[in-house]
């Protein structure tokens, strides 16, 4: 059960290995017969097929266990991923997302990002760098001088965007989506008690850099507002 990336690596290199074999010696038959089907695609999808019984049989097995589900939902994106980018798998067939998607998986899945979501906003904001510029000695690189915790807060939402952003419906993505406008009202809150603790020194560092880091967010939000 600690171990999803022995089978998930094992398929990817199945298809990897006989991809010229199908090539070359299968598809020429299919086409001479008038098929339309793919060798290369149907043996990958056969395969998926044998990981979906998998991990259905499994996640069961290990859905309260924190870090052994983590574990399992970050190798199947990892593969998801290679999946599609290097062997060209079709969004129309049956993948690992449709597992993630059912409902104990799926609600399992938001509990645990968030708890590891907020678990990474209390690391970064009690950080010594929190209000510091990474760039800050480089002045055309930062010319909005984003404190290092609006930076990794961006990059956190960013992150997470890109861990949903293949699940299978619309409902599903947008209920992540509500776990990322939660995060952003949460860290507005942060911001807010650090904020009341600098209004004496209004025109001080740590005052300025949670202005900077409000105008940040803000103008990145803006940005992403074409991303359906």
């Amino acid at each position: 059960l600690n171990k999803p990336e022995w089978y998930l690596t094992q398929v990817l290199m199945w298809i990897g290995n006989h991809a010229k074999f199908l090539d070359d010696k299968i598809q020429p038959i299919l086409d001479k017969a008038g098929s339309s089907v793919n060798a290369g695609l149907e043996f990958s999808r056969a395969l998926v097929m044998l990981i979906l019984e998998k991990l259905a049989a499994d996640i069961p097995c290990l859905l309260y266990d924190d870090t052994l589900f983590c574990h399992l939902v970050d190798e199947v994106l990892l593969f998801e991923r290679e999946l599609y980018s290097v062997h060209g798998y079709l969004s129309s067939f049956p993948s690992c997302m449709h597992i993630l998607s059912e409902e104990s998986c799926f609600q399992r899945w938001l509990t645990v990002e968030k708890k590891f979501a907020l678990q990474k906003m209390d690391s970064m904001l009690s950080s010594e760098a929190a209000w510091i510029s990474q760039y800050k000695d480089i002045s055309d690189v930062d010319e909005m001088k984003v404190p290092d915790c609006a930076e990794t807060f961006m990059t956190l939402l960013l992150v997470i965007t890109d861990r949903y952003k293949n699940l299978p419906t619309a409902s599903r993505k947008l209920q992540f989506l509500g776990l990322q406008k939660e995060l952003v009202d949460d860290f507005r809150i942060r911001l807010t008690q650090v904020m009341k603790e600098e209004t004496r020194a209004s025109l001080g560092f740590r005052y300025c850099a949670i202005l900077n880091a409000v105008n940040y967010i803000a103008t990145v939000l803006a940005d992403w507002a074409d991303n359906v």
